[in-house]
């Protein structure tokens, strides 16, 4: 075996089992991390048709940070308004399952960020020459799902762009989940719809000119793996296994292999704030 390959292998088995002595006793008792996570919301996580594994950003980085800590990942299907809840009761040791790391939400939670996402307007295909910038929403139905944060940024984003230049404000229309609002635009039930802007790309190559975006994204917010606020010694775990794999570049690997390195982050950020 080569001796440089030796030095490394052993430089990062010892980086590894440093990380992994921040860990929680229950955590390193059990071998394991149990995670929230809602498989609908390709590609950031979802099932494959064919096999029913799990796939997606969010998978594959839990994996890697998972390995890196010395552990397994053990996937807890939980509808995303139980999210929260299930890590304060215990339920699950954390979350991560393309959550935003919004304000409001760090009463409750810690968040160690990954990505960077923000709310996109789209249309079907067919519409597209009808719709040609945001503006062109006021007055129309658009459908959200009703458990993210897009139905109250939507309704900001339409009180600034519509009811404040004299026009119809944007009907929001909460759905059952990113599925169901295109589904509805699919019917013809909705003019548009609201989802990720890490999402899309994907959908419009699974989908062949079938949606149209309109516009650029209207926010901009950070996606963050969710804590309970007693649960620092874990939080700060997963920040340093993070910054490794931004280090050794498996991070760049992970989003580039479902053609998202736009979204990635340039460091370490708690709760939207860069670590220092």
């Amino acid at each position: 075996m080569n001796k440089h390959f030796v030095i490394l292998a052993v430089a990062s088995l010892a980086a590894t089992s440093a990380i992994s002595a921040e860990l929680p006793e229950r955590v390193k008792s059990a071998g394991k991390v149990v995670v929230a996570n809602q498989p609908n919301y390709p590609p950031m996580e979802y099932r494959d048709p064919a096999t029913n594994e799990l796939k997606g950003v969010d998978i594959d980085l839990g994996v890697a940070l998972a390995k890196r800590l010395g552990v397994k990942v053990e996937w807890s299907d939980i509808g995303f308004e139980q999210m929260i809840s299930s890590l304060t009761t215990g339920r699950v040791d954390l979350i991560h399952s393309g959550m935003s790391d919004l304000p409001k939400r760090r009463d409750t939670l810690d968040f160690v960020d990954y990505m960077k996402s923000g709310a996109q307007f789209y249309t079907a295909a067919a519409r597209k020459d009808e719709f040609k910038s945001p503006s062109d929403l006021c007055g129309k139905t658009v459908g959200m799902s009703r458990r993210t944060s897009f139905p109250d940024e939507t309704a900001k984003w339409s009180a600034a762009n519509c009811e404040a230049a004299g026009k119809p404000a944007i009907k929001v229309v909460g759905t059952e989940g990113s599925a169901d609002a295109r589904a509805q635009l699919k019917q013809g039930r909705v003019d548009a719809a609201v989802q990720g802007s890490e999402t899309l790309p994907y959908l419009m190559t699974l989908e062949k000119d079938t949606y149209a975006l309109v516009g650029e994204p209207f926010t901009a917010v950070y996606q963050g793996i969710g804590f309970a606020k007693k649960d620092s010694e874990l939080r700060d775990a997963y920040a340093a296994a993070l910054k490794a794999l931004m280090d050794n570049g498996e991070y760049k690997k992970i989003f580039a292999s479902y053609g998202l390195e736009g979204t990635m982050l340039d460091g370490i950020y708690i709760n939207g704030e860069a670590a220092k």
